[in-house]
């Protein structure tokens, strides 16, 4: 879409920014009062389609369509001709939701994402609709706009599109928390039945299932600006013994950085990880360097985690406390399968 068609037929804007949830530790409870979702494990996304132009929108406005060409042709294919609808871009691997085949769609290259698109193909989980042929229903509640939604989607014959489940119940909500955290689902989403679409706002709520594991630190990194440690690189060991990197934690009190660099540089010896390695820093990375110190295997530590995608954390994790009690061959993947 150009600028010429920023303002869509049904006057919902291109640069709608979608509503956003804020973290709570536990599920908001109400008879008849919420709407609960799992929180897919893929990318945001907002949809507009007016006439054959379509454009895919990600949280941060950016456009996403030149990377996920079927998903534009989909939509352009459907008889319906104007809509907006918020969801899910997720890709399915072998039964399961892969982020790792999202993140390999984002390459400069477009002969590269024209052949994945082939080979691994995206579709939409849709849980919300903003605008549709009638016009815009953001004002509507989410009850009246769910139905909405409800009848949209059969209504595509898409095998592209589908409905995200939901639940007013809270027990099982419940449940699906206790299942995410590794695999499709990111966490549990509640959403006010009575209010209306709020772009922007955290007018939502989402809990994530938070766990602990204990890891070796196997390296670290320093701050960007200065000669204190800035993160640990975190390690388990594998089955065959060797130890595999699995993350970051960078959530060092400031007071404790100067002892603690100390012992770290007087435990500096290769090769640190034994097995998968750190690389560099990613387009994703949140680490400002791509320079590690490597370690002896001796110290152990307990992080909090949130998520867990292909052996790895996928954010960073929370620093709970050093434990001296637990030998370093204790740390195995074993932890993420609880």
């Amino acid at each position: 879409m150009t600028s010429e068609t920023a303002k869509l037929p049904f006057g919902v804007p291109l640069d709608t920014v979608p509503m956003e949830a804020k973290t709570a530790d536990a599920l908001p409870d109400g008879a008849g009062q919420w709407q609960y979702e799992p929180k897919w494990d893929g990318f945001r996304c907002l949809a507009f389609k007016a006439g054959d132009k379509v454009d895919l929108r990600a949280k941060s406005g950016k456009p996403l369509g030149r990377y996920f060409p079927e998903v534009v042709s989909m939509l352009r294919a459907l008889k319906a001709k104007e809509f907006v609808v918020d969801g899910e871009i997720v890709i399915d691997v072998d039964g399961a939701l892969s982020f790792d085949a999202l993140q390999m769609r984002l390459h400069p290259a477009e002969s590269r994402i024209r052949r994945l698109s082939a080979e691994t193909p995206a579709k939409l989980i849709l849980f919300d609709m903003l605008a549709g042929p009638g016009g815009s229903v953001m004002d509507q509640p989410l009850s009246a706009r769910r139905k909405a939604l409800e009848a949209f989607i059969p209504s595509t014959g898409s095998t592209g599109l589908e409905l995200s489940r939901s639940t007013q119940d809270v027990m099982t909500a419940v449940k699906w928390l206790s299942q995410s955290g590794q695999g499709s689902t990111d966490g549990v989403v509640a959403k006010r039945l009575d209010e209306g679409y709020r772009p922007g706002e955290r007018a939502m709520v989402k809990v994530k299932r938070l766990r602990t594991a204990d890891c070796v630190v196997g390296g670290f990194r320093y701050l960007a600006s200065s000669p204190e440690v800035g993160s640990l690189l975190l390690g388990l060991y594998d089955g065959e013994g060797k130890l595999d990197h699995v993350g970051f934690t960078s959530t060092i009190a400031e007071q404790d950085r100067p002892q603690l660099t100390r012992q770290l540089e007087a435990l500096r010896s290769p090769p640190g990880f034994t097995g998968k390695a750190p690389g560099g820093p990613s387009r994703w990375s949140t680490e400002r360097s791509g320079q590690w110190e490597p370690l002896k295997p001796k110290l152990v530590v307990e992080v909090r985690f949130d998520h867990v995608t292909g052996d790895r954390f996928r954010h960073g994790t929370k620093f709970i406390r050093w434990r001296p009690d637990k030998h370093p061959k204790q740390c195995t993947f074993d932890q993420l399968l609880k």
